[in-house]
């Protein structure tokens, strides 16, 4: 099994507003919102990456924190490695989102200057 990151599924942006953000994403850079999640949260599509507009979460700042999704084939796996290898436990892997067709499970972790990496896994809906 591979263990290594290489491909970016996701980047989270910290903004203040989600929907004037939502507004310049679409209008501004022409990206295709995939969906919205209440007032606080959508996703757009920039050529099969997830943009991810969410407002502060956590102790987040607005400009400051913003994430990279990382996809993996099995999250568990991949988080005891990275973790192995030098990268600080921020939160073990966990059932984010059920969706339609799939269910999303994301980790995280944080490199040695602090910043925040995401790992984040689509499993079939119902798979542990």
């Amino acid at each position: 099994m591979n263990t290594s990151l290489s491909t970016i599924g996701q980047i989270a942006i910290t903004v203040s507003d989600v929907g004037k953000a939502l507004a310049f994403y679409q209008e501004a850079l022409g990206l295709n919102l995939l969906f919205s999640a209440g007032p606080e949260l959508a996703f757009l599509d920039a050529d099969g990456v997830r943009i991810m507009l969410s407002t502060p979460q956590g102790v987040g700042a607005v400009g400051c924190n913003s994430i990279l999704y990382f996809k993996v084939s099995d999250i568990e796996a991949v988080y005891v490695a990275v973790v192995a290898r030098g990268a600080s436990k921020e939160r073990e892997p966990q059932l984010a989102a059920r969706m339609p067709d799939h269910d999303l499970w994301t980790g995280f972790i944080r490199d040695p200057d602090g910043n925040l990496m995401g790992l984040m896994e689509e499993k079939a809906n119902g798979t542990p």
